[in-house]
């Protein structure tokens, strides 16, 4: 009831500050507005907030029933016959793929919003999985179509959906719930770089030193230039003066008739209200057609503005409900163990010495206690007869012995046995092959075990539920009882096995006394025999070589020595472009499409960002080790790379090769360096280990101005790096190049096994990236012609464009928008100072992806790779026997 107070007394405040009509009554203190009362708008505002929270519970809801739908699909009772066609395939995984992604938004919306703490929980689950079922599903994609981009035009029309479906989003709890964590990084990040002297932003390039005829020059023409603006003002002043006196000299000759004056003056003004009201009407129409966008398009509406202060809200509400949940659980389970600890005390051993006598009754002899190994004495409440856990346990006596007893007859017999077994193993191997339909068959998945069973707990316990009484969605006290309830006879029966064992050996020695003296030898027997697995091979550990040195120690090194670095404040959001909608013609057509931004920043979030913001995902997921960002410069490589440090909260580290030269030479100083990096990954995960100019690391030839940098000198020790990153170890290597076709292909893409290639903006990215930068920091610029730049601005990159519009709209430039509009010409001088994209340079970067194993793959899957294939292998052999003649 207190958060929900809060969160209205909050709101109230907000609406207060908002609406300058609301006063308050100086003699009642009752808040006033338009007449209402203030308990008549206190109710309101109460309705208000439940009805956000039924509204946040029926997405959930809606999210569960398509995901049920899914199971069903996904899970049948018969397994499905392989399908032999790619086409169907394809469709049916792009269906999977699409449905996957809007129930993953409507679970990362609930789950973000819902204050529910158990609730939370369950939606957590799903969402994880739900969020690698994805992963699968595009590795599966990928595997099918040969190719990193997929296109779903088709399946999109189906659906009804639109292009912004298909976007990916980013779970916020990604940041939210390590936030503390990360303003404590980026504190002590910061207080290092102040020692060291470095500093957070770029590092500014020194000026040249200017000799004494170069600085007399500039002193002469700041000098002339300051008399010019002297002599013009001077000037002005004259010819201002000799303007008034004619006007004098004539308004005494003349008297002007005062009608006439006024005719004038209507003339002037009608004119000028005209001209607004066409160019007004003109605004109108172009906005209402959607060629021009409206005047305040960027700025917040008061509902956004409203809506971010209530989402605000309900964050710190599941904070408050969260540590209340908490604090539940201990006492819960604390008041539990008091009143009702001892009853399930006594009701255990009951049970269990009532055991004992129906033992002793069935089979004239009382039962061994199973092990905590066999789940103690869960065994005997697992609602079965004594006689049949007692045959249970006769059972795995009687096959431990005949283990014994055959272990010397198989290790004489080992090599006969091994050849039958694969001469077996090839019949089976052969059957098998005959009796399987060629086809193609859905990979097993990690994750719809873990979906179904999260969706069950859903069905058991919140689907049904009723929870009229819990308008404010805190905790449900019942639920913690059941859970806790379990945890608590769990520790008291462990407790409870120990006692009746003693008391079971007591009455042994007191009854069966012989049989106890026979059993004791046999245990005696098996402990010994128990000592001979020492002879197992050990996995060896990597050695430590800084085993007396703390994390912070060596984080404050890497951040000194520049390897650890602090990204750049973007977001994935900054990277802006727009979705291919003609992907799926043009793949019909047999024709290759070039990747859209919009596309390649959809694969990072697949590729970089899911799997390192959740544990669970990663460990499970079709594991990406290094990943390599190839494209012309100015594209948004480097922007990527922060992006997905920022999204997922992510250090940074650079071992590019103009970074590390020089830093711990030789090659014992080159194992140090790596160790304490991937030492420092490994604690502070997730982690991204940044390689500029990846290329140079396995350059065909290293140039002579680079000789010194050495930039081969991680090409050997890369493999071994990428080798000890494990599933667990939140890890990602990142590779970015310019010139990738200046590297040797075999080598580089064993490293990197998958390449994602960043092309040019297209037409309809440049579009909206001229839209976008002009009005960061321009409201409205109605007279420029977009269009005209986007076609103008072909072949040239993101980072060109930003650049013109840097240099063009200065603060001097904006102050004059009001006298003079901007027009598309004013971004030429810069455009044509830069150099663009040649088609040239486009065709080097396809050419050498071809080259690349999925490339290679790609080609051949092409129609019309087999005959062009064959006609070079003819032509080859027609060289060959030329030459031989």
């Amino acid at each position: 009831m207190g958060g929900l107070k809060s969160c209205v007394a909050h709101i109230l405040d907000f609406t207060v500050s908002l609406a300058p009509s609301v006063r308050t009554a100086p003699q009642t203190g009752f808040l006033i507005t338009d007449g209402l009362h203030y308990y008549t708008l206190l109710q309101r505002i109460k309705k208000f907030v439940t009805a956000i929270f039924r509204f946040y519970n029926k997405i959930w809801v809606e999210a569960q029933q398509d995901l049920n739908l899914l199971l069903q699909q996904e899970m049948p009772e018969a397994p499905p016959k392989p399908e032999k066609d790619r086409m169907v395939v394809a469709q049916q995984l792009g269906i999977l793929y699409v449905r996957y992604l809007q129930i993953f938004r409507n679970l990362e919306l609930s789950y973000d919003q819902i204050t529910h703490p158990q609730k939370r929980r369950v939606i957590r689950l799903v969402l994880d999985g739900v969020m690698g079922r994805i992963l699968e599903l595009k590795d599966e994609l990928v595997e099918l179509e040969i190719s990193e981009f997929h296109y779903f035009d088709d399946i999109l029309q189906d659906l009804k959906l639109g292009p912004e479906s298909l976007e990916i989003p980013i779970p916020r709890y990604f940041i939210k719930e390590k936030m503390k964590v990360l303003k404590d990084r980026e504190r002590i990040l910061s207080q290092i770089l102040e020692r060291s002297g470095a500093k957070d932003t770029e590092v500014v390039k020194p000026m040249k030193p200017m000799s004494i005829d170069e600085a007399v020059r500039v002193i002469q023409v700041s000098e002339r230039a300051r008399q010019g603006r002297l002599r013009a003002k001077f000037m002005r002043e004259i010819h201002l003066e000799e303007k008034r006196e004619r006007m004098a000299k004539l308004q005494g000759e003349k008297v002007l008739d005062p009608n006439l004056a006024a005719q004038t003056i209507q003339k002037v003004w009608q004119g000028y209200i005209q001209r607004k009201k066409t160019k007004q009407q003109r605004e109108e129409e172009m906005i209402f057609l959607g060629m021009v966008p409206p005047a305040h398009f960027n700025k917040m509406s008061m509902a956004e503005v409203f809506a971010n202060k209530t989402e605000g809200l309900r964050s710190e509400l599941q904070e408050q409900y969260e540590a209340d949940f908490q604090h539940a659980l201990v006492q819960i389970k604390d008041n539990i163990r008091e009143t009702e600890g001892l009853d399930i005390k006594e009701t255990l051993q009951d049970q269990i010495r009532q055991w004992f006598i129906e033992c002793r009754h069935a089979t004239g002899k009382f039962p061994d206690f199973p092990d905590e190994e066999d789940g103690g004495s869960k065994a005997i409440f697992a609602q079965k007869t004594p006689e049949q856990v007692a045959a249970e346990i006769a059972a795995k006596e009687e096959a431990k012995d005949k283990k014994k007893k055959e272990k010397g007859k198989k290790e004489k017999g080992k090599k006969k046995g091994k050849k039958e077994k694969d001469k077996g193993k090839g019949k089976k191997g052969k059957a098998k092959e005959e009796e399987e339909e060629p086809g193609w068959k859905m990979n097993p998945s990690e994750f719809l075990p873990d979906i179904s069973s999260a969706n069950q707990t859903y069905e058991g316990v919140w689907k049904s539920r009723n929870e009229s009484w819990n308008l404010h969605q805190t905790h449900d006290s019942e639920l913690i009882k059941e859970d806790k309830r379990k945890e608590v006879e769990e520790e008291i029966r462990i407790q409870v096995d120990e006692l009746m064992r003693q008391e079971l050996q007591n009455l042994k020695l007191a009854v069966d006394r012989d049989k106890n003296k026979k059993k004791k030898g046999k245990k005696g027997g098996k402990k010994k025999k128990k000592g001979k697995k020492s002879g197992k091979r050990k996995k060896k550990k990597e050695k430590d070589l800084t085993p007396d040195r703390t994390i912070d120690s060596l984080y404050e090194e890497l951040v000194t020595e520049g390897l650890l670095i602090k990204p750049k404040p973007v977001k994935l959001s900054d990277f802006i472009g727009e979705y291919s909608y003609l992907g799926t013609t043009l793949r019909q057509a047999d024709i290759e499409p070039m990747p859209s931004l919009s596309d390649v920043k959809q694969l990072l979030v697949l590729y970089g960002v899911l799997p390192l913001g959740c544990d669970s995902v990663h460990e499970k997921a079709p594991q990406v080790k290094a990943l390599l960002l190839a494209g012309p410069a100015g594209v948004g490589k480097k922007m990527l790379v922060n992006a997905i440090c920022n999204e997922t909260g992510a250090n940074l580290f650079n071992l590019s090769p103009a970074n590390i030269s020089g830093k711990y030479p030789g090659k014992s100083g080159l194992q140090m360096m790596l160790h304490m990096v991937l030492k420092v990954a490994r604690q502070l995960q997730p982690s991204i280990i940044w390689i500029e100019d990846a290329e140079k690391m396995f350059y065909k030839k290293v140039p002579k101005t680079e000789k010194q940098l050495d930039p081969k000198r991680l090409k050997k020790d890369l493999p071994k790096l990428l080798k000890s990153i494990k599933s667990e170890d939140r890890i990602l290597v990142v590779g970015t190049s310019q010139r990738p076709f200046d590297a040797e292909v075999k080598p580089l893409t064993k490293v990197y096994k998958k390449i994602v290639l960043v092309p040019r903006p297209d037409y309809a990215a440049r579009l909206v990236l001229w839209k976008q930068l002009t009005s960061i920091r321009v409201d409205s610029a109605p007279s420029l012609n977009y269009s005209a730049l986007a076609k103008i601005t072909d072949g040239f990159t993101p980072g060109h464009m930003v650049q013109a519009v840097d240099t063009v709209l200065n603060e001097r430039r904006i102050m004059q928008l009001s006298q003079k509009p901007l027009t598309a010409a004013e971004f030429l001088g810069s455009l044509s100072r830069q150099e663009p994209v040649y088609k040239e340079e486009e065709e080097a970067f396809k050419t050498w992806y071809a080259k690349t194993p999925l490339g290679k793959k790609r080609s051949k899957a092409m129609p019309g790779a087999e005959e062009e294939t064959g006609k070079a292998k003819g032509k080859k052999k027609g060289a060959k026997k030329g030459k031989k003649k």
